[in-house]
């Protein structure tokens, strides 16, 4: 059986119609191909769809029971259609999206808020992930769309964009003999027992602590490691050390015993990144239109690699 849409179409206006010359004018047809078409399509079913006399037109049972499914077939081809429309402008999609660090949470709602007023048919997929480097990884696999993290090196194949510029700060318990400072030098830390993430874990913050004490002559004592941000705060808050962290910090981490004061030395801030393939924006519509609404939601005006 070959039936096509068009068949369909011109039997559903005769159908509700019951009037070959209406369902033409309808249609914007001459009379004699809409009853081409009808006849075509009774052909194929084998059987007749509508019973014809000089003075009327009727629906047959088999005609009756074909209207239903004949106005579902054309809402397919017309979702199918607008679907069509909406992917090609990047209105619909499903974007796979990688996060990490406790600071980025405020960021990345902003962000699924504003996609989802703009485009509501881009599905923004939000995955967690305990460290940045582990995002990267997973972008660079292509198992996800869009990484959001810190990274000092990315590799040569992945574009960026600067979403928020960091400063670093020093965490110290409220008991701590520097609390009430409003800034500290790295040098003032000398001899400090240190909180850190662990150093396989990639983040800037373990190189960064490393070099800055280097540099302000002193090798970091790291007493403990911690697996996360927040459980390395809990540590600082608890007395075991203190720890070299972000401002953007203060955002999610509310604890009244920590004091996060401001590093004095002149260091390179910490950019917030997010980072694609520099090739998939080109062909995926529905990732260019996240990273047009992340340039304008949440961009610092910073970066590289801008999508075109």
């Amino acid at each position: 059986m070959d039936v096509d849409v068009q068949q369909i179409r011109v039997f559903l206006a005769v159908a509700e119609e019951l009037h070959f010359g209406r369902a033409a004018e309808r249609l914007h047809m001459a009379q004699p191909p809409v009853s081409r078409a009808v006849q075509q399509l009774e052909r194929e079913l084998g059987t007749p769809l509508f019973d014809r006399s000089t003075r009327r037109v009727t629906l047959t049972s088999v005609g009756e029971s074909l209207v239903r499914p004949a106005s579902d077939v054309l809402e397919a081809v017309a979702r199918f259609g607008t679907t069509a429309r909406a992917a090609g402008k990047g209105e619909i999609g499903h974007v796979r999206f990688a996060y990490a660090g406790a600071s980025t949470n405020v960021v990345v709602g902003r962000l699924a808020r504003a996609v989802r007023a703009q485009h509501p048919g881009i599905h923004l997929e939000l995955l967690s992930q305990r460290f940045a480097q582990l995002a990267m990884g997973a972008l660079v696999r292509g198992e996800i769309d869009v990484a959001l993290g810190r990274w000092d090196y990315v590799p040569a194949d992945i574009s960026t964009r600067a979403v928020a510029t960091e400063s670093l700060v020093v965490a110290v318990p409220e008991t701590h003999r520097l609390a009430e400072r409003p800034s500290v030098s790295m040098a003032d830390l000398r001899g400090e027992p240190f909180v850190s993430l662990p150093a396989e874990t990639g983040s800037v913050l373990v190189e960064r602590l490393h070099s800055l004490a280097r540099q302000a002559g002193f090798n970091a004592d790291v007493v403990q490691y911690a697996p996360d941000t927040w459980t390395v705060m809990s540590l600082v808050s608890a007395e075991v050390g203190c720890s070299l962290t972000l401002s953007s910090i203060v955002e999610s981490i509310a604890d009244p015993h920590l004091r996060l004061l401001p590093l004095a030395d002149d260091v390179e801030p910490v950019l917030l990144r997010m980072a694609w393939h520099a090739g998939r924006a080109g062909t995926d519509r529905a990732l260019r239109a996240v990273l047009r609404i992340a340039e304008s939601e949440l961009t610092s005006g910073e970066g590289h690699s801008e999508p075109e």
